[in-house]
């Protein structure tokens, strides 16, 4: 049972549009999905209470602040939005459960440094040989200097990108309908789906 987690520990990243779009993905697949919310905001949670009756289910996975709870039988595939400032033992019980670690990351000088010390933990774990890392980035608009610093600066990490997720607001107006990009006609979004081809075929893999 693949389990997937975003995780960031800087807030506003946007690590519940990439939990709450995972869980769309994989329940357009026809997985059995539990989409689990350790922020305390509860965003993903309140998009899973704003799921129409008539999409594809996805079920809540109630997770304590522990992190640890088991997902009842028939669940194939796991997501998990994290809180910001995660770090320490809370990471450490992550990286035990996660097979990946999704990492959004925006085009801010601040996000990036912040995120670094981050990535740097996650590659010292003793669980990291298990668990694969991949970062996406989010809010990107391709013509600005700021996408080109990230741009620069994910080249010389070693890891994976997946992604570039641009600035739109597809996203909210799905999200305040508990909807994700793979819950609607591929027309109305297709940029978006072309943009998440990556990720997608790494989710898979």
């Amino acid at each position: 049972m693949p389990v997937v987690v975003v995780a960031n520990p800087k807030g506003g990243v946007g690590k519940s549009t990439l939990s709450t779009n995972i869980a769309g993905y994989f329940a357009s697949k026809g997985h059995a999905v539990m989409l689990g919310d350790a922020d305390r905001q509860q965003s993903s949670k309140l998009w899973l209470g704003l799921r129409p009756q008539g999409a594809r289910p996805i079920t809540t996975w109630d997770v304590g602040d522990d992190l640890i709870a088991k997902p009842p039988k028939g669940t194939t595939h796991l997501v998990l939005d994290t809180p910001a400032g995660l770090h320490g033992n809370r990471l450490k019980e992550v990286m035990k459960m996660a097979d990946k670690i999704i990492v959004p990351l925006q085009p801010s000088v601040f996000d990036i440094f912040a995120t670094r010390a981050f990535l740097d933990e996650l590659a010292h774990s003793r669980h990291a040989e298990k668990t694969q890392v991949g970062l996406v980035g989010m809010r990107v608009d391709a013509r600005t200097i700021s996408a080109d610093k990230l741009h620069d600066y994910v080249d010389k990490l070693g890891l994976p990108v997946l992604g570039y997720l641009r600035d739109t607001q597809n996203y909210i107006h799905l999200a305040a309908r508990g909807l994700s990009v793979f819950d609607v006609s591929p027309n109305r979004v297709e940029k978006d789906i072309e943009q998440w081809q990556g990720i997608c075929r790494w989710l898979d893999n």
